[in-house]
Order: structure tokens, then C-alpha cells, then sequence
């Protein structure tokens, strides 16, 4: 066989590629604070090291960006401990342009320290102020890659109400609801009383943009109404009511395809409460009382409601018009009608987060989903798409 000829410089070491450079972004402003901080020593553990440059960012309760620790066990709940980013002297600064990839540190009075250049933002709020778009829009301003939701999707998944409507115009199954506006229940108590009065009892009283079961009550009886109102406008001053649903609370998780291939929908997965000590899946629940919840994966179910769950999670996510990854909550009645609950577009991520143990099911280990979900936003371009 003929040696092929060599480039000239053939000899020469090969300049390494530089590893893409992931900022971890975690924190906030919402009442959600801990539980994003939780979601993110998840990820630091599980990104490659060998893959990817991490560059781990906290955002304090009061909105100030900070260099954070890179260890994950600083960010775990231990012993009902909840994390909490703390403000530093010096602040992290985003590129300041389209043309620009550079991360600084900046403390007042001092030359701005360059922290290099950031190729894709692993944005893991939950909440307000992170989850619902505006984190999103800054990211699309400073022309900076992101993982998941863009900001539509992000902002119609946080609100329940624009959620709702965009689902049912889109032909998906809803539970009846109303909607009291800002200020609407104290302007007519009565009125608004009588709205909510053909729901039915019991109804679920929750804030409209929300997460983690925080604010919501059950709500057994219509005297209680006002006090559960109060608790919801606590975290939202607009707040959505919602009929109870008879069935098996479902998940399901999405995860977006590549190069326009249609999103994936993992098996679903089954939170079982004992209501003995929990007469819902409430944040207590969810994060502080691990004893009390079962969560089952892949959910026992009949291969054809299994089937339609999947299906209609994917069309749930291609509804909003997601990105990158997204939870979907189901009821499945008595009589295995599959029932939209809500999407959570930023879902919790820890190891042991039921979105992760949905893919872990379905064949995609915990840092194989994390790699997959940098991958697809490494892809996406910038900009409208």
C-alpha cells in the first residue's frame, strides 16, 4: 500500500481543543432558594471534570450574583439544614455584549478580575426570578447559551393560568379551575366565593407562580377559603383554584431531541404520600420528611395508559414550545382518563429528584442526563430559533 502523503507541519503536537465551559447558576430570589441550591450540588457532582471547565455561580436571596463553592456537599439539605447562597464583596458580571464570552468578578473601587469565557449556563432556579423567563431573557440579551426552556416556554410553565389556557387551547385535558386576580378576592369576597363555589369540595388553592408545593392548602371546607387565599397570596398576589381530581398523582419527564428531532418521554413514575401524615404532596413532603412519600418508577400502569401518558407529556412540552427538559404531572382517574396536572420546566434535579430517577429507569443514568442536557444546549444557536 502507497503511504499517503502528510501536511507539512504532520509532526507538529496538535493544539488540545479547549473543554467547554459551563457556569453552574443556582440560588435566587425565591422562596425556592434552597431547594435550587440543592438541584445544583447534584450537577457539580455529576458534570465531567474531564469533559467540561465548571465554573459555579450562586445567586443571594437578594439578587446578587457571587463566585460560589464548587464542592456539592456544601449544597446538600443535611438534618433539615437548607442551604443558602452568602453575599460576597466581590459580584460575578456577565458578558456585556453579543461579541463577548468573558465572565469578571467586580468588588467597587477594584480592577475587574476576568474569570474567562463561559460557553453555556446551567441555569438550575426554580421559582420566580430564575424559572419564569427573566433569567432567560438576560441570557438571550448577553447572546449566552443556556440549558433548558426559553423564556415563552419558562414564563407560561411558572404561571398556572397562561399554562392552563395554552393547554387546553391545544386540545390537552385540564381540570376545571378559576382564577382570582390580583386584589379580585378582597375587592368581592362574596363574588368571587360563588365563582369558586360549582368547584366543588375539596379544592386546592394555590399561587399561580409557585413551585414546590409552597403556598398551596387543601381546602375541606369553603369557611376556610379566605385563610387559604391569604397563604397563597403570600407567595403570588394572583392565585388559581383548582377542583380536586380523583387519581394517582403521574409524572412524567421530557427531554428534548437533537437537531430537530422529536423531544423523549421517559417511563412515568408514581409519588405515593402517606396521608396519614401528608393529605397531599405539600413541601414538607417533598424535601423534609423523606419517610412519608414512596415514590414508585416506572409507575405500575397498563401499557396503553403508560403509552398515553408518554405521548401526552411530549405534546405538553411541544405545546409551550420547550426546550431542553421539562416534568409533566398527570392525574390518572379511576377510569384511566390521563388528566394534565402542570409542567415544571426547571424540575428538581438532585440524584434523587424524581426526574432523574425517571430517566434512570428509562436507561439514562444521572450524569449521562446532565451531559445530554449541556449537549442540547451547546447545539441550540442563540437567537431566535
Amino acid at each position: 500500500m502507497n503511504a499517503q502523503p502528510q501536511p507539512a507541519d504532520a509532526g507538529a503536537p496538535a493544539t488540545p481543543a479547549r473543554r467547554p465551559r459551563v457556569m453552574v447558576l443556582f440560588g435566587g430570589r425565591s422562596g425556592e432558594h434552597a431547594i435550587s441550591c440543592a438541584t445544583a450540588g447534584g450537577v457539580l457532582r455529576a458534570l465531567d471534570r474531564d469533559r467540561y471547565d465548571v465554573l459555579a455561580v450562586g445567586i443571594t436571596p437578594e439578587g446578587r450574583w457571587v463566585l460560589a463553592d464548587d464542592d456539592p456537599d456544601r449544597w446538600s439539605i443535611t438534618e433539615g439544614r437548607l442551604p443558602r447562597v452568602e453575599d460576597a464583596r466581590a459580584h460575578v458580571q456577565l458578558p456585556q455584549s453579543s461579541s463577548d464570552r468573558e465572565v469578571h468578578l467586580v468588588a467597587n473601587g477594584d480592577v475587574p478580575l476576568p474569570l474567562g469565557e463561559v460557553d453555556v449556563v446551567f441555569p438550575l432556579l426554580h421559582g420566580p426570578f430564575g424559572e419564569d423567563g427573566t433569567l432567560q431573557g438576560m441570557l438571550e440579551l448577553a447572546d449566552v447559551r443556556y440549558v433548558g426552556d426559553g423564556v415563552l416556554a419558562s414564563a407560561v410553565g411558572m404561571d398556572k393560568h397562561m399554562m392552563k389556557l395554552v393547554f387546553a387551547g391545544q386540545g390537552l385535558p385540564v381540570g376545571p379551575f378559576v382564577v382570582l386576580l390580583p386584589g379580585a378576592y378582597d375587592r368581592d369576597p362574596q363574588g368571587q366565593t360563588e365563582r369558586i363555589r360549582p368547584l366543588g369540595l375539596p379544592l386546592f388553592v394555590k399561587p399561580a407562580r409557585a413551585g414546590s408545593s409552597l403556598g398551596i392548602t387543601r381546602v375541606d371546607d369553603l369557611a376556610d377559603l379566605p385563610a387559604a387565599i391569604a397563604e397563597a397570596e403570600r407567595h403570588d398576589p394572583k392565585v388559581v383554584v383548582e377542583a380536586a381530581i380523583v387519581g394517582r398523582e403521574i409524572e412524567c419527564g421530557v427531554l428534548g431531541g437533537h437537531h430537530g428531532e422529536r423531544a423523549r418521554a421517559s417511563l412515568p413514575g408514581e409519588i405515593v404520600v402517606d396521608t396519614g401524615r401528608h393529605t397531599f404532596y405539600d413541601f414538607e413532603a417533598k424535601y423534609l420528611d423523606e419517610a412519608s412519600v414512596r415514590l414508585a418508577c416506572p409507575a405500575d400502569l397498563p401499557d396503553d395508559v403508560t403509552r398515553r401518558v408518554r405521548e401526552i407529556a411530549v405534546q405538553a412540552f411541544e405545546a409551550l414550545g420547550c426546550e431542553g427538559l421539562a416534568r409533566v404531572d398527570v392525574f390518572v382517574t379511576p377510569q384511566d382518563e390521563v388528566v394534565v396536572n402542570e409542567i415544571n420546566t426547571m424540575p428538581g434535579f438532585t440524584p434523587f429528584s424524581m426526574y432523574p430517577r425517571m430517566w434512570e429507569a428509562t436507561g439514562l443514568t444521572y450524569p449521562e442526563l446532565v451531559d445530554e442536557l449541556v449537549r442540547l444546549a451547546l447545539e441550540r444557536p442563540t437567537g431566535l430559533r
